[in-house]
């Protein structure tokens, strides 16, 4: 996965070139929108924005997920059930705009400045101004969608917020990394180095020698690999092993290249395990006795607060999971629907649950119909 955004997306959020257009856009005197896509920059991030034949007049700002936190920034392009995302927002009438970010990683709260730069952008080039502007996220972009509903009151029409650790980042946070000692437990030095500080060697050997050998122990330990999923959560596919194999290496990429990466952004470690309990193996004694532990580092813990959110949207937000996400694990959903109606604000959410497996598995009318929830 080096160099690219996340394969998290690769069931339905796979790479595709920008559609149609003539590579115009909106121009700096504030002139109509042109058809098509428009490549630029503003804040330090790239941006693109894309026009259709039969504007609406509504913009919708698109927030990306998760990416390697050294690979060179780019424009996200992907496509939802087989639609590029930008064709899908104009063929529904909407202007799109999209945004790099300045940074790669953990940006989910700088993110949400950058949406704003965006949209700024966009009003300041083109006439007339968008009516409405709505957010759509999807993984860390959800999160970002949720964010911003809730940082920037009064800014935007809706949000729809697809596939994001929304209700719990602590424990997110500490599901990647529960992933990697449990895995360290029952298959030790297949990957090298710490959890808690992966070496170079394992970020470098990833793809051509690390990955492989993660999925080849697994395979060859297909039970251990079973109490693997039932310690840690892991959602399945009726016990595939060949899946189960895919997708914990898939989770273990996030320890081996966001480690360091969110150690620098918090200022220290923040896992946590040391007084954590494991349950679900054949021998839970032993594992909770022989697993690597953690104390996180108190500052770091708390400043993993940054990307919780509050439960207080500003305006109608739209949330959608599927109920057997290993990535990003189903729980978020009724732990935000739970903020939500703490706060009072029961009637700003929308909740939609699919019956699936895999990371933002939706389809195209899928996410049409959740979008359909926010207002017009």
């Amino acid at each position: 996965m080096a160099g690219r955004q996340r394969r998290v997306l690769a069931a339905t959020l796979a790479l595709a070139a920008c559609g149609g257009g003539d590579g115009q856009g909106p121009t700096d005197e504030g002139g109509p929108p042109v058809v098509g896509c428009s490549d630029g920059a503003t804040g330090g991030a790239l941006t693109r924005v894309c026009f259709p034949a039969d504007w609406n007049g509504d913009l919708i700002l698109y927030a990306h997920g998760y990416v390697q936190p050294d690979a060179p920034l780019a424009i996200p392009d992907n496509v939802i059930g087989g639609t590029p995302v930008e064709d899908l927002v104009n063929a529904t009438g909407y202007a799109y705009a999209t945004t790099s970010y300045r940074a790669n990683g953990l940006v989910a709260d700088m993110a949400v400045g950058d949406l704003v730069e965006l949209e700024e952008m966009v009003r300041r080039t083109v006439r007339p101004d968008p009516a409405r502007v709505y957010i759509v996220g999807f993984s860390e972009g959800g999160l970002v969608a949720a964010l911003a509903v809730e940082r920037q009151p009064d800014r935007y029409t809706g949000v729809l917020a697809a596939c994001g650790p929304i209700g719990d980042f602590d424990r997110q946070i500490d599901y990647f990394n529960d992933v990697r000692v449990v895995f360290d437990y029952f298959f030790p030095g297949v990957i090298p180095g710490s959890p808690g500080e992966p070496p170079d060697e394992a970020r470098i050997g990833w793809t051509s020698t690390y990955e492989p050998a993660v999925m080849a122990a697994l395979a060859d330990d297909p039970d251990a690999a079973l109490e693997l999923a039932n310690v840690t959560g892991i959602p399945t596919v009726a016990g595939d092993p060949a899946i189960l194999a895919e997708t914990v290496a898939e989770i273990l990429w996030y320890n081996v290249f966001g480690t360091l990466d969110a150690r620098a952004r918090l200022g220290g470690q923040p896992y946590d395990n040391e007084s954590k309990t494991y349950q679900g193996s054949s021998d839970d004694l032993a594992l909770n006795a022989g697993v690597a532990r953690f104390a996180a580092d108190p500052a770091a813990r708390s400043a993993l607060g940054r990307f919780e959110t509050d439960g207080q949207p500003s305006a109608p937000i739209s949330i959608i999971h599927t109920t057997g996400d290993p990535i990003v694990r189903l729980f978020h959903q009724p732990l935000y629907e739970e903020e939500v109606a703490a706060a009072g604000l029961s009637a700003l959410l929308d909740r939609s649950d699919v019956e699936r497996f895999g990371h933002c598995a939706f389809t195209s009318g899928e996410i049409l119909a959740a979008f359909s929830a926010l207002p017009r």
